[in-house]
């Protein structure tokens, strides 16, 4: 069951300087409590050590929270670097059509010579692939 923060549980949480913002289902923690946080628990801190130190309830977070979630940062390190670290939830930026609204002519132009060069350079590659396979 997924826990509901109530009113003054998100009043207490978002006067936390390690908390960026809080609604009535999530915590979003700041970058440097993360990084920070990571470094502590290399060092030897347990997560609970770690939220107690920066400030935290956790009766209002929960151990285990706290633990999954400094289990997430770790996970996050090991595969982009500290540099991960930094908020990017429900930001994919490989994703979508890119935005052009509110390009230069210029830019778009620009844009649109770098998408015809990257097309030409795929139909070549295609086109090697095909002749390889006949031969």
């Amino acid at each position: 069951m997924r826990r509901v923060f109530t009113q003054e549980q998100i009043v207490m949480l978002s006067s936390n300087i390690n908390v960026q913002r809080c609604s009535d289902r999530s915590v979003t923690y700041t970058t440097v409590f993360k990084r920070k946080a990571v470094e502590l628990y290399e060092q030897g801190f347990t997560s609970t050590e770690i939220f107690k130190q920066a400030g935290f309830n956790l009766d209002v977070i929960s151990k285990i929270k706290a633990r999954e979630t400094l289990k997430g940062w770790k996970r996050i390190v090991k595969k982009k670097g500290i540099g991960g670290l930094v908020e990017c939830r429900g930001h994919n930026n490989n994703s979508g059509r890119p935005k052009t609204k509110g390009l230069s002519d210029t830019d778009r132009i620009e844009r649109l010579e770098i998408e015809n060069a990257y097309l030409k350079a795929e139909n070549a590659f295609l086109a090697k692939l095909r002749a390889k396979r006949r031969e």
